[in-house]
């Protein structure tokens, strides 16, 4: 890796003391048949695919349950508990050792935090390895033991993500589940060890970039890059399925609350959501709604401009 020796040089990101190695700024250089590269081309499309999932779509929009997002981290914690257990195992090898940062990037121990936040004290009695999952982890250890070159591939596309689209997940979960703002539940997302994600992932970047790789075994490790797409790709549908068969009623988006969770109280300080429920003929509601507009006057206009509104989008919908 070329160090820059400059006046002004721009951190890597990592906050531990020792020699800081200083990497580019952009990503000018590169070469089509450097590996990062490579592994961004060649994943285009199972990324694409892998964010199309009604999961993850679902996720983004705020729609996600408290119990889905458990059986997640639950899954996350058996795939980085093997990753890490076959990284530690091969970490003296001539194509992990560049790449081996456990201060950094480990999130075993976070993500234990954050099952023991979520199911208690007894958290390890009370998660098994899913079916949708073991998979994924089977392959893990597979490639530890018989081609640790592989593991590239399996580090390179879960801690670059964890580092970029995992930051948004982060938000959308914290609003949508209402954890508390201390990050309890989120520990995974916090990279304590990294004061800039972005300074990082050029360092690691560059770090993959210098492994001494024929350029067979590049493709093999793009090859592998898609295929861990695809294991993701298994958890997602698999927590899909479940959330089909969770009896807890899907979250508003943007809200971060589920229409379970709203009392009589909330309805009352709320007109749109009355509306909204009386709407679908829920008698219920229909008179809460009807109590409402008799008995709340500042509440009549407000309710009426969000009854047009909802009218008007309905009959706009259906024409």
């Amino acid at each position: 890796m070329d160090n820059n020796l400059t006046s002004e040089p721009k951190s890597n990101g990592v906050k531990k003391g020792g020699a800081r190695i200083i990497v580019d700024d952009d990503d000018e250089g590169l070469s089509p048949t450097d590996l990062s590269e490579m592994l961004a081309e060649g994943t285009k499309e199972a990324h694409d695919r892998a964010e199309n999932c009604q999961f993850v779509k679902d996720f983004l929009r705020g729609r996600i349950l408290r119990e889905l997002f458990k059986r997640g981290t639950t899954a996350l914690y058996f795939v980085y508990s093997a990753m890490e257990e076959e990284i530690e195992k091969n970490k003296d090898h001539a194509h992990i050792a560049p790449i081996y940062f456990p201060t950094e990037l480990h999130r075993r121990e976070a993500l234990a935090r954050d099952l023991e936040y979520f199911y208690g004290e007894d958290w390890k009695n009370q998660i098994r390895v899913s079916a949708g999952t073991k998979p994924y982890v089977d392959r893990i250890h597979e490639v530890g033991k018989e081609d640790p070159v592989l593991l590239v591939a399996h580090s390179y596309t879960r801690y670059m993500g964890d580092l970029s689209g995992g930051q948004i997940l982060k938000k959308v979960a914290q609003r949508a589940l209402k954890l508390p703002r201390t990050g309890e539940g989120l520990n995974f997302y916090q990279f304590e060890g990294i004061t800039s994600h972005r300074g990082f992932k050029q360092l690691y970047r560059s770090r993959i970039n210098e492994l001494e790789l024929d350029m067979e075994t590049k493709q093999r490790i793009v090859d592998e890059s898609n295929r861990t797409f695809g294991f993701n790709m298994m958890v997602f549908s698999e927590l899909e399925g479940i959330g089909n068969t969770v009896k807890e009623e899907v979250q508003e988006e943007g809200f971060g609350h589920s229409h379970a969770e709203v009392n009589q109280d909330d309805i009352n300080k709320c007109p749109y959501y009355a509306a909204k429920m009386a709407a679908t003929g829920n008698p219920t509601y229909a008179l809460q709604l009807a109590k409402m507009f008799v008995g709340h006057l500042p509440c009549q206009v407000a309710l009426a401009a969000c009854v047009a509104l909802f009218a008007g989008f309905t009959a706009w919908y259906l024409l």
